[in-house]
């Protein structure tokens, strides 16, 4: 056997082809030729929209299926000829890691060792390290089903690494996982490049992520399209960025919205107050400091990761193909007087709601409890959200979010405390608020088992459409969401990001006035945040509310004004910029959303350890 300290390229793959075949009898090329290298003692990063084919690339580099052609070796090893010795010798942590529940973290990590045979010498000697470098020490006798989703991440990378891989194998670890427990977690991953020697292989979502690797591989539609190191991406964009303020009058996100329809702009976000833009390659830009756009003045700025990806993506889809789907949403919400296309809620059943004398807040939340026994999981929380306002719940994983939203939704009963949404008395009418609201859940809720058009056609009988109007609609979300290819298929079978646009076609088919939208984009990657968002500005401008929960902190941007919670209680309210004003970043550059929900709820936690130690 050759040992990994012989061997300075850790995995070798060469013109590596992956093909399967849908229900639909339809071939669908994975992989298309793909070629990689991934050196000893490197950390290396998948990146790529959905689909693109990084899943399965991670799941072959672990031996759980053969490539249709091409070569791949892993330590020297053919690992279609002999995946059981390099299944021996690599760590693999997929995106949904399969912890006990009912098993303490102890238990957990026993149940491991016992299954690849980690001896106790072995479990003495690596079981304190793991403690001390997942901190989680203190929760060895905890139940793993009653740790928060960052937690539990840890457990499964420290259950993952209790036989002391060669090469470590991670997909899409982040996923799900809040600001302050992803930072946590990239510590543990850089400890073990840095510090440990370890070679680790990553798929992510987060491009900022991707930029702190040492190589990134940039794959889209099973193919490669760039690898190198971050800075070799990030330099495809140099020349080309910018950021804009919006003109007098109109929000980021509009503004945003418009440059992503101007035919010179490659991608757009919204960016502390501002619209951060990458022009196209053929715009020669002006060497003055400062260049007029559309009679707005942009001011150049350093490229990162992120905008060369989205010009590699550019170079390598067809641009206008990519905006039809987000351009026809601003259409049909502008067709004004046109019967049944006038607007969604006119699809919604006629309902008698009177809506709050209390202004235009369609949301109403008052001193809002929810306990299960002695623990408050919502701990007396108060907000309003506006008509047409678009408004961000954010917090740490096990916060309360999820639990304020489906009290929300009318799906739990509140403890205590007022709730009025659409009008509505929830704790006293909870079935007709229904009827005015769509729910998007955190994890997929639709039937895995029924078709993509099964599925929309159950849920619009629950929403009461009938004949003509139901099959419009359905026609509807299959167009806009670009779900008519796949209307056959299994939902179930669905990748990440087609899921989410299913369950946010389902929640729109009746036309709903208030969207709730639990971490719609997790998972998603940028072209399908970006989509995401173009839909939801779409909607605001014509006067549907949308109250989101998300994990990506950029998202906040995208929001009128954002909450943000841990603990069950509320820890801020305001606008983002004045939520980013309570962050003080130590670096030469204005502090993100990110950094002030960090500073927000460290803060809070810091004053609440010191008030137990007083006490």
């Amino acid at each position: 056997m050759v040992s990994a300290g012989e061997i300075n390229t850790i995995l070798v793959g060469r013109d590596i082809r992956k093909t399967f075949r849908r229900d639909t009898g339809e071939i669908v090329h994975a992989l298309d030729g793909v070629s990689l290298e991934v050196e000893h003692g490197t950390l290396t990063a998948l990146v790529g929209p959905d689909g693109a084919g990084k899943t399965t690339l991670i799941r072959l580099a672990a031996g759980l299926m053969t490539a249709n052609g091409g070569e791949l070796k892993i330590l020297g090893v053919d690992v279609a000829a002999d995946p059981q010795q390099v299944q021996d010798r690599i760590g693999y942590m997929p995106q949904k890691f399969g912890l006990y529940e009912d098993l303490s973290v102890q238990e957990n990590l026993d149940f491991y060792a016992d299954l690849h045979g980690v001896t106790a010498e072995e479990r003495r000697e690596r079981y304190p390290r793991l403690m001390e470098m997942t901190a989680l020490g203190p929760f060895t006798q905890r139940l793993a089903g009653r740790l928060s989703g960052g937690m539990k991440q840890k457990l499964g990378l420290a259950c993952t690494l209790v036989r002391a891989p060669e090469l470590l194998l991670l997909d899409e670890p982040t996923v799900g996982v809040d600001p302050l427990s992803r930072r946590e977690l990239w510590e543990i991953i850089r400890q073990l490049v840095n510090d440990q020697g370890l070679t680790v292989l990553l798929s992510t979502s987060y491009l900022d992520e991707a930029e702190r690797c040492d190589r990134v591989i940039v794959i889209h539609q099973g193919r490669v399209l760039a690898q190198g190191h971050p800075s070799d991406v990030s330099g495809l964009a140099a020349g080309r960025v910018f950021v804009a303020a919006p003109p007098a009058g109109r929000k980021a996100r509009e503004f945003q919205a418009r440059l992503l329809d101007h035919p010179g702009v490659v991608d757009a976000v919204p960016e502390g107050g501002r619209v951060r833009f990458v022009r196209a390659a053929d715009t020669d830009p002006s060497a003055r400091r400062e260049i007029s756009f559309d009679d707005v003045v942009a001011t150049p700025v350093p490229p990162r990761f992120e905008d060369g990806f989205m010009v590699l993506l550019q170079q390598g889809t067809d641009k206008e193909t990519r905006r039809q789907g987000v351009k026809d949403i601003d259409q049909e919400t502008r067709r004004k007087g046109e019967g049944e296309t006038e607007h969604f809620r006119s699809l919604s059943p006629s309902l008698p709601v009177s809506l709050s004398s209390e202004g235009d807040a369609v949301v109403q939340v008052r001193d809002l409890v929810r306990q299960f026994g002695s623990f408050a999981a919502v701990n007396h929380i108060s907000f309003d959200v506006q008509r047409g306002e678009i408004f961000g719940l954010l917090g740490p994983n096990g916060a309360g979010k999820t639990t304020t939203f489906r009290m929300l939704c009318g799906l739990l009963p509140a403890t205590s405390g007022t709730l009025r949404v659409a009008g509505v008395d929830l704790r006293r009418a909870r079935a007709s608020a229904r009827q005015r609201i769509g729910y998007v859940a955190q994890k997929f809720s639709l039937y895995g088992q029924l078709s993509v058009t099964e599925n929309l056609e159950f849920f619009a009988s629950a929403y009461n459409l009938r004949g003509a109007r139901k099959r419009d609609r359905i026609d509807w979300a299959l167009q806009q969401f670009d779900l008519a290819p796949l209307a056959g298929l299994p939902s179930g079978n669905l990748p990440g990001g087609f899921k989410q646009r299913l369950a946010m076609a389902a929640a729109l088919l009746h036309g709903p006035e208030i969207l709730f939208l639990d971490e719609p984009t997790s998972g998603a990657d940028p072209l399908a945040r970006r989509e995401f968002w173009r839909r939801i500005t779409a909607l605001s401008e014509q006067g549907v509310t949308a109250v989101v929960t998300t994990h990506f902190m950029e998202e906040a941007e995208y929001c009128d004004r954002v909450a943000i919670m841990d603990a069950g209680r509320m820890l801020a309210q305001g606008t983002p910029a004045e939520i980013r004003s309570r962050a003080l970043s130590e670096e030469e550059r204005e502090p993100t959303m990110e950094d002030a929900f960090i500073a927000v709820v460290e803060q809070a936690r810091e004053g609440e350890s010191t008030s137990r130690g007083a006490a």
